[in-house]
């Protein structure tokens, strides 16, 4: 996971604070985890993030290099709200798993081919366990056999 530059930075402070409707940034490897209540989300390229969707937020992790941009039109909120809904829908398809330790497994497989293996392992135990709801002690031991083989 890169660490955000500070624009970047600033850019999420105010995002935290205002709740504005953003977009990430479609033509890059870059993504936030948004840490709700409850449970994790992981919103990728192309998706909306702020407004309605994220009025439980409590923080965001970035990934890779960062960049958010604001949407210029209806079309362009359209298109990335439609976006967003592909990213939950791709983790519901590893949530659905009703095995524990394939969701684990899966979700450290998907980070590293959206990015790679280093993003992949800079990213906490405890919040991919949030975001496919298992124990952080399940994403560890999936984690160690990968380092095994």
């Amino acid at each position: 996971m890169s660490v955000a530059s500070n624009s970047a930075s600033c850019e999420l402070d105010h995002f935290l604070r205002q709740k504005n409707l953003l977009i990430i940034n479609p033509k890059r490897k870059n993504g936030l985890i948004l840490i709700k209540t409850y449970y994790a989300e992981f919103a990728g390229p192309g998706a909306i993030i702020g407004g309605c969707f994220d009025q439980d937020l409590q923080d965001v992790i970035p990934v890779g290099n960062l960049s958010l941009l604001e949407p210029l039109n209806n079309q362009d909120r359209q298109r990335a709200y439609l976006i967003r809904r592909q990213w939950v829908k791709l983790t519901k398809q590893i949530i659905d798993n009703p095995l524990s330790h394939e969701r684990a497994q899966v979700i450290l497989n998907q980070f590293e081919h959206w990015f790679d293996a280093e993003t992949a392992k800079n990213v906490p135990d405890a919040v991919f366990a949030l975001i496919v709801g298992v124990l952080p002690e399940t994403i560890t031991k999936a984690r160690d056999l990968v380092n095994r083989l």
